[in-house]
């Protein structure tokens, strides 16, 4: 079994066969992670679009929804989804992420995780519109959940780490070429995680 990665919890790079990832355990305090998952939770439009993988389309196993600065589409996975005005709160968060990561993200990605049974399988954010060697920046409140990556040639190059409430992961450098990542199906009882992704849409 694959034991989980301690990264530095101060933001301090870690490097690996072409990527990089700063992680930041604590990067809001627990009575603001609190606050922000209970807000998004109840204030986001929630939905659940229809995915195709390998010719079969059913349920998107979370809920989802896209917000940015800008009226820009963004597509993945056969959807094309049509971007909210960006909330003050979401506004406030990403501000935050800009003190310590100077990518201008244009667009958030809002993910709802209802429990264990909720995942997103392997993929990479290298959609087009992205652009090359894009910088992700991935925000979560409320449950763990462990989150995978793989490498795509070097298959025994393999990563788990676990994303605490209120912290924040930045995925640098050439990480969306050369791996892949998953948030995976779990058997045990968990409860509720919103994700946050950041990205700059050119």
């Amino acid at each position: 079994m694959l034991k989980p990665l301690i990264l530095p919890s101060d933001g301090t790079p870690t490097d690996f066969p072409g990527a990089r990832l700063r992680y930041f355990d604590s990067f809001f305090t627990e009575k603001e992670a609190e606050a922000h998952f209970n807000q998004l939770l109840k204030e986001t439009p929630w939905h659940q679009d229809p995915i195709t993988v390998f010719g079969k389309t059913y349920a998107q196993p979370r809920l989802t929804a896209l917000y940015a600065n800008n009226s820009l589409p963004y597509s993945y996975s056969g959807i094309t989804m049509h971007p909210h005005q960006m909330t003050p709160l979401l506004s406030q968060i990403q501000e935050r992420i800009h003190q310590v990561c100077d990518t201008q993200f244009t667009t958030v990605l809002l993910n709802h995780y209802r429990d264990g049974k909720d995942s997103n399988g392997w993929h990479a954010d290298n959609e087009k519109e992205l652009g090359k060697n894009p910088v992700i920046a991935s925000v979560s409140f409320g449950a763990e959940r462990f989150f995978h990556l793989k490498h795509r040639e070097q298959k025994e190059l393999r990563l788990k780490i676990l994303l605490k409430k209120g912290s924040l992961l930045l995925m640098e450098g050439e990480t969306q070429t050369h791996w892949l990542h998953q948030i995976a199906k779990t058997a045990r009882p968990l409860g509720s995680r919103i994700n946050l992704t950041f990205r700059k849409i050119i």
